[in-house]
């Protein structure tokens, strides 16, 4: 594989990978995987 075509590749992955992030973030995703650990860890150790 080319080099020009190996950068090309590169940069077009890194691009869709934030935008998919700013798109997670915009839709308040973390907030919900941050709930769903909580939930998870508390059962583990047993309290909720």
């Amino acid at each position: 594989m080319s080099e020009k075509k190996r950068k090309t590749i590169t940069i077009s992955l890194i691009v869709l990978s934030l935008v998919m992030i700013v798109s997670g973030a915009v839709r308040g995703e973390p907030f919900a995987v941050f709930n769903k650990a909580i939930k998870v860890c508390m059962q583990c150790i047993g309290i909720g």
